[in-house]
């Protein structure tokens, strides 16, 4: 079969407009048993199943992940889902690109072989024996090692949380954090602990249940505020896993006796390290001052005093999507609180902001945008200035696309509030309220 594949090299510039001749397209004849049945892509990684076919490991990975029982090309039914490198072919292959690489072909690398569930076992009975021992050099190799596997391919994280890595090295980070200050001798072990539990929530109980004892917990915000970026990052994220994945309530009332976490994620915001730090400094937030705990007002009085208000409205202006949303849910919450509505108000963007977003970024920030409006509308300041920047009519558009019936009721509210102070504005009082705007599409 007969491939296009297109060779992009731009030529020597000519003369001193400095143009550049038009890329060349070549035609290269790839060989048919060196393309995977199922993608009849050149294969980089060539394995050989029961049945005697030959796919791409990716291919027929996805291909088995997805439910099917028989081989693609035969239709037989597999026997046995065992993948057998096929290096013979894969050395062809890789001859093949040498041959053609005049041709802008490159040579596809020779891949890894993919982690076993034997081999992830092993290792968690190491790092147990380690731990066990308080070996943390031991330890760091080892966690280095799931650490690097996880690198290399999906399939391999895959692989490493379904044989119950999650909870041992939870268990290890407990036993390394504890004893007091003596924890930051095994820094390095703790960090890297963290690193990799990042992307393997959600744990199972067991495992979570090592991450939210007090020692744990101290640790881990210890490293928020002192340890280096990367350390931060990783602690921040498993931070907002354990509070979003915890019991309602418990972990807030753990949290409050421990000194500095309401500091050390106000800074992830006010100074970000990166988008991924800040989404989840923000869900950290939420969960502590939306849950059922008798001092959530406490912590939530707390932000308020730090200025987290003037800064997530600050962050609101040009973050993206999922940041704006987690940013307007904080915001929502705080303003459930009076310190919160005063000290909102006292904001010069925040309305503006707020209106601004109504019907811009997606449903659920224009809900929590008019929820957030709804509760400033106490005052007369807020109102005015609301009719001022637009809100009546974005409102009034929003009621008439449809919206649910909490909101519709808050909408309202808000445009009967809003009318007293519309009646003197042409821009606004032009709009009829019997306007039919099925027509328009909210963001999705």
């Amino acid at each position: 079969m007969i491939l296009s594949w297109k060779n992009r090299r731009a030529l020597n510039k000519k003369n001193s407009n400095h143009r550049f001749c038009e890329d060349l397209d070549a035609e290269i004849n790839i060989p048919t048993h060196f393309r995977c049945p199922i993608s009849l892509d050149l294969m980089k990684d060539p394995v050989t199943i029961c049945t005697g076919i030959t796919y791409d490991r990716e291919n027929i990975e996805r291909w088995i992940e997805a439910g099917n029982e028989t081989c693609p090309s035969t239709k037989q039914v597999l026997n046995t889902f065992d993948q057998i490198p096929n290096h013979i072919l894969r050395r062809m292959i890789q001859d093949w690109c040498v041959q053609n690489r005049s041709l802008g072909v490159e040579r596809i690398p020779t891949p890894r072989i993919p982690v076993s569930p034997f081999e992830v076992s092993e290792i968690c009975s190491r790092i147990a024996r380690a731990t066990q021992r308080g070996d943390g050099s031991r330890c760091v190799e080892l966690v280095r090692k799931i650490k690097n596997w996880g690198n290399e391919s999906e399939r391999n994280k895959r692989c490493i949380i379904e044989n119950g890595t999650g909870c041992v090295l939870s268990a290890c980070f407990e036993s390394f954090a504890g004893g007091g200050d003596s924890f930051q001798k095994h820094v390095n072990l703790l960090v890297e602990i963290l690193s990799v539990l990042s992307w393997m929530f959600p744990l199972g109980e067991e495992g979570r249940s090592k991450l939210e004892t007090e020692s744990s917990l101290r640790c881990i915000i210890w490293l928020l505020r002192n340890g280096d970026l990367s350390a931060r990052q990783a602690s921040v994220l498993v931070l907002k896993e354990i509070l979003h994945s915890g019991e309602t309530g418990i972990i807030p009332n753990t949290l409050r006796e421990i000194e500095g976490v309401v500091e050390a994620l106000f800074y992830l915001i006010r100074e970000p390290i990166s988008p991924a730090a800040t989404k989840a400094s923000l869900m950290a937030i939420y969960c502590m001052i939306s849950s059922t705990a008798k001092n959530k007002d406490k912590i939530t009085s707390r932000f308020v005093e730090m200025g987290l208000v003037g800064v997530i409205v600050e962050a609101i202006v040009e973050a993206e999507k999922s940041v704006c949303e987690i940013a307007l849910g904080v915001l929502d919450e705080i303003c459930n609180t009076k310190k919160g509505r005063e000290e909102a108000c006292k904001n010069g963007l925040i309305t503006a902001v707020l209106v601004k977003k109504l019907l811009r970024v997606s449903n659920w920030a224009t809900e929590l945008s008019a929820s957030i409006l709804w509760k400033l509308c106490e005052e007369e300041s807020v109102r005015i200035e609301a009719i001022q920047v637009g809100a009546f009519k974005k409102l009034l558009v929003s009621l008439q696309v449809g919206c649910g019936e909490k909101m519709r009721r808050k909408v309202k509210e808000l445009l009967k509030l809003l009318n007293v102070y519309n009646n003197g504005l042409d821009s606004c009082s032009c709009v009829d309220s019997s306007v039919d705007f099925k027509f328009l599409k909210r963001p999705s």
